[in-house]
């Protein structure tokens, strides 16, 4: 069973993303911010990771570039899901450190199987 970590600040698309991903048999994790997720991350290590970019405090590309500087979670996938889908977004989360892009809103239907494709 994967562990996915997701960090995201809007209590919603956390409750919606972990009854997806558990229903699929997934392990899921919450953080509500950027700093709560990369100490969970760094303290227990998940599979992948899904990374809201639009946070307070600190965003998803800072937190993901956080995230590997950190030795022992650096080769951790992490992937942008966001609702951020302008032209050039996806190129900026990817080169920004993110491994994949995932535009809000997920379709429920088919998000399990993105997920699993950033799974080594």
């Amino acid at each position: 069973m994967a562990r996915v970590l997701y960090i995201e600040d809007d209590f919603n698309n956390r409750v919606l993303v972990s009854r997806v991903l558990l229903a699929e048999g997934f392990e899921v994790h919450e953080a509500e911010n950027a700093i709560i997720g990369i100490e969970m991350a760094r303290s227990n290590p998940p599979d992948l990771i899904l990374m809201d970019i639009s946070m307070p405090e600190m965003d998803g590309v800072t937190a993901t570039q956080h995230i590997r500087q950190l030795p022992n979670i650096s080769d951790v996938p992490i992937v942008a899901l966001t609702a951020n889908a302008m032209q050039g977004d996806k190129e900026n989360f990817l080169n920004a450190g993110c491994d994949g892009y995932i535009s809000k809103p997920i379709d429920i239907d088919t998000f399990a199987d993105q997920i699993r494709q950033y799974l080594p």
